[in-house]
């Protein structure tokens, strides 16, 4: 081969070499630190950039994006003196890829100590519940210190969390009794919370239930007594009416027999026949084992003889005529238009027929009062046969009313 295709050969593949050196291209969100001969010369950002080949080279390619790094757990003691493992979460972003390459020599490993360090600081002055429940604080307060630390070093730590806190197996193992015995603590409590207020639900309503049954037996007693009081009200009444009109019917009788006996004119003869009629209903009843015999009953057997006409000839069977032609048995008929009536008002008319349960009062009903029995009767005699003086000088009628034969 001829030396001068050789030189151009070599002079293509340096050409390639040197455009390879002096071209590099910048991804996206990641920036490249360029030194040259040594020194620190500028700071790429995503692109084509040139550089001078030989002279100028990368020293560090930096992500810009927000970054994620989980430390593994760490031994910490607490103010009570128990030792815990601590997992911790830091989220950073480089701001300033040149202090990232030369103002610490590793930002991870750096994080990470200032971490254990922080941590051990801030949990050092809590105990194992201030710490287990104290997770904010303790965020915020290590979150500060490393944004205020890692300034310097070109990052900005975003947020830093807490991802576990691992207390000792004997600590869980009490935690676990605490919290169980805890639990039965406020069950129990809830229990027996719910039996009271079931009981007092219970006792309320048997005591609403015992007023109601109160209430109702005490209506219905009233309503029993004052049903027991309008029937004996209206007992009493229907009473009052039968007694007025058997003592109507009474004076009726008494007035009619009167009349007849006033009408039929009787003589001794007549009264002797009657006198011996009665004698047979004087010695009835078992108790009668002795009878005297009246001195009348002579003078009655005379009597007696003279009706059957002993004495004139003239029997009690014979009748003289009457003055108008008759017998005298012919009478003009009896009235009984009044005999039935009443001055008492109907049962549907009377004032404890319209009482409603609603309205019970206690005042009496006001019913008219028929007149007194003692009225009727002096009203009988006043206007009967026993004011006729031939009839009260032929029975004896004293001034009191009774009536009695003489003898």
């Amino acid at each position: 081969m001829e030396p001068a295709l050789i030189a151009l050969l070599v002079v293509a593949v340096l050409v390639i070499v040197l455009l390879a050196k002096s071209v590099t291209i910048v991804p996206q969100a990641q920036a490249k630190v360029v030194e040259r001969l040594g020194r620190y010369s500028r700071t790429l950002s995503p692109g084509l950039s040139i550089l001078v080949p030989f002279i100028d080279r990368v020293r560090a390619t930096i992500d810009l994006r927000e970054q994620v790094v989980s430390f593994p757990p760490q031994p910490v003691i607490t103010a009570d003196n128990l030792q815990v493992g601590i997992d911790t979460v830091v989220y950073f972003q480089v701001t300033d890829p040149r202090l990232a390459v030369y103002g610490i020599a590793n930002y991870i490993t750096g994080m990470e100590q200032l971490t254990t360090t922080t941590l051990r600081n801030v949990v050092g002055g809590l105990n194992l519940e201030g710490a287990l429940t104290g997770r904010d604080g303790i965020n915020s307060q290590l979150r500060s210190v490393l944004d205020g630390t890692t300034g310097p070093w070109g990052l900005r730590v975003a947020r830093v969390e807490i991802k576990a806190i691992d207390p000792p197996l004997s600590i869980q193992d009490s935690m676990e009794k605490q919290m169980r015995a805890d639990r039965d603590k406020r069950a129990i409590i809830l229990t027996a919370e719910g039996q009271r207020q079931a009981a007092i639900t219970s006792a309320e309503g048997e005591k609403a239930a015992a007023i109601l049954s109160a209430e109702g037996k005490k209506q219905a007693a009233i309503l029993e007594a004052e049903a027991e009081r309008q029937s004996r009200i209206l007992r009493a009444e229907g009473e009052r009416a039968a007694l007025y009109l058997q003592a109507q019917g009474q004076a009726k009788s008494i007035e009619t027999v009167f009349q007849a006996i006033h009408d039929g004119k009787p003589d001794q003869g007549l009264l002797a026949y009657q006198y011996l009629q009665t004698l047979p209903q004087i010695a009835q009843g078992d108790a009668n084992k002795m009878w005297i015999v009246p001195s009348e009953f002579s003078k009655a057997l005379d009597g007696l003889a003279n009706l059957g006409g002993a004495g004139d000839g003239r029997s009690w069977m014979d009748v003289p005529p009457s003055a108008d032609g008759g017998n005298g048995a012919a009478k003009e008929g009896l009235d009984t238009s009044s005999w039935f009536e009443s001055q008492l008002p109907r049962a549907a008319d009377q004032p404890e027929a319209k009482i409603e349960l609603s309205s019970i009062t206690d005042t009496a009903p006001a019913v008219p009062t028929p007149p007194p029995l003692s009225e009727v009767t002096a009203d009988v005699r006043a206007s009967g046969p026993a004011a006729d003086p031939a009839v009260r000088e032929q029975f004896g009628t004293s001034d009191e009313g009774d009536a009695q034969p003489r003898a």
